[in-house]
């Protein structure tokens, strides 16, 4: 009984609390001390925890959990830019007056007023990455188009005027020069995009809303192409929920080890801002524009020659397939190099250099990363059997010459210019590179041609019966005196037929 009176006004003090202090100590402080126990004793026959095959592990413990991204973002911060780019836009100022519903009525059509022409400059901002610790730096095409002047701010505040020395715009990327005076340049070392799995750390770095040298981490949602996306030509993209908004594009997305796996360029939003879809364009696909402009010259890929269709569950189906894979093909251009490797049409294209193909945009993608002169081993399903073929890697060609030529004369393509397709125009020009034929290039205000409905991007491909081969064929046609003419074009995949008289 003394016992208890001793310990009495203790126990009435901490009553109040004690359930609460309990279920405290149960939940978190004594888990916390028997992990601490783990931490400092290790049980030596414990097995260690399982391994992915590529060597990446998940957290085992808080100090782990703990650790920073701060020594990555010292290392590669140095070589983020922020871009700031201007233009002189020129615009007519119009009277207020004009506008006025009375004062129109009053006037009609026959009031003209000569407003003067009003210049302003319009500001953008984006981000860049430097490659080369000479100056060449890295962003997106749609951050500097336009520009007439292009500033770029390191880190550390030095500012320098930017040239543009390429441009492409398949992969919607840029490549500026900016002279140092002989000083090098922080630059960042290439990582593989090929590498990256769903679920990998990155951490996108550049200037947001212009704040500068802003970080944000995430993870990689997917490495599959996103085909919906109409950011480039190639469609094919890493997709990450690493936080990127407006003047994120051009700036660097990194791995655990610094190393560049992408360029930010697209975010998918209603609001304007990031909602978790942030997309970069893969380094690989980044290589050939760089070595390109080292070189002094235009972005050369490699060209296949071949189109098709991915193997859907039905296709596969039909084919004995286990599962939808690969890319079924269904035209081969002569003299193409799918034609060289003896790719035929019903082969299905499964592997490229060993990589997995699940669609076309995946499939000119491998093609496209892989260097000129070159030689691309294909896997291909042929009649239930598997074939290697070794695919040459070259250029795609301008067969036949593109004879740029101006229409005039008495009949509606006047005021027209017309050219004969072939791969390496058609690619120049963003159409399909197996399209054969002629094209309308551009259009004179107020011609004829733009007056009848022509577009420039319009594919001629019949006049009146004649299936239209060139652009010299179509000349000596229209040239021949006629009382109507009949065309039929192709305007983004659909045919359209129209009857013109004299």
């Amino acid at each position: 009984m003394a016992r208890s009176d001793r310990f009495l006004p203790l126990f009435r003090l901490v009553t109040p609390v004690s359930l609460s202090s309990v279920l405290f100590l149960a939940v978190f402080i004594l888990p916390g001390l028997a992990f601490a126990g783990q931490w400092t004793n290790p049980d030596p026959m414990q097995s260690p925890s399982p391994t992915a095959p590529s060597g990446r592990i998940a957290p085992q413990n808080e100090q782990q959990i703990l650790l920073s991204f701060a020594p990555i973002v010292k290392k590669v911060a140095p070589a983020v830019v922020n871009i700031y780019t201007s233009r002189v836009v020129t615009q007519k100022a119009v009277s207020p007056l004009l506008n006025d519903p009375f004062f129109r009525q009053f006037f009609g059509d026959k009031f003209k007023m000569q407003g003067r022409e009003r210049k302003r400059t319009q500001n953008s901002l984006g981000s860049g990455v430097i490659v080369d610790k000479d100056g060449l730096i890295v962003t997106s095409y749609h951050v500097i188009k336009g520009s007439d002047q292009i500033k770029v701010v390191l880190a550390d505040r030095r500012e320098f005027k930017a040239e543009i020395i390429s441009t492409d715009k398949q992969t919607d990327l840029a490549v500026l020069k900016v002279d140092t005076g002989g000083k090098p340049l922080p630059m960042i070392s290439f990582g593989d995009s090929d590498m990256l799995e769903v679920g990998d750390l990155v951490l996108a770095i550049g200037n947001p809303f212009g704040f500068t040298q802003t970080v944000t981490s995430g993870i990689v949602s997917a490495v599959a192409g996103r085909s919906s996306l109409g950011a480039s030509d190639f469609r094919f993209f890493i997709q990450t929920d690493a936080a990127i908004n407006p003047g994120n594009s051009g700036g660097a997305l990194v791995d655990m080890n610094g190393r560049l796996v992408g360029i930010n360029t697209a975010i998918f939003t209603k609001s304007g801002g990031s909602n978790g879809l942030g997309f970069a364009i893969p380094v690989n696909m980044l290589k050939p524009v760089i070595a390109g402009a080292a070189n002094g010259g235009p972005v050369v890929r490699p060209w296949i020659g071949a189109s098709g269709q991915a193997v859907t569950a039905d296709i596969a189906a039909s084919m004995g397939l286990s599962r939808p894979l690969g890319v079924l093909i269904n035209k081969v251009r002569r003299f193409s190099p799918a034609e060289s490797a003896g790719l035929k049409i019903g082969d299905v294209v499964i592997t490229v250099d060993g990589k997995e193909v699940v669609d076309l945009e995946s499939m000119r993608f491998r093609i496209a990363t892989l260097p000129i002169g070159g030689v691309a081993s294909l896997e291909i399903l042929r009649q239930n059997r598997k074939i290697n073929l070794d695919l040459p890697l070259a250029p795609p060609p301008e067969i036949p010459p593109r004879d740029v030529t101006a229409l005039s004369g008495d009949h509606p393509l006047s005021g027209a210019t017309v050219a004969n397709l072939s791969p390496s125009f058609n690619i120049e020009l963003g159409l399909d590179d197996l399209a054969e034929g002629v094209v309308i290039t551009q259009i004179r205000q107020g011609a004829p041609a733009q007056r009848l409905g022509f577009r420039p991007g319009d594919l001629v491909i019949k006049l009146n019966t004649i299936d239209i081969k060139s652009a010299k064929q179509l000349h000596n046609i229209l040239a021949a005196p006629a009382q109507s003419f009949i065309f039929s074009v192709n305007r983004g995949g659909k045919i359209l037929s129209q009857e013109y008289k004299q």
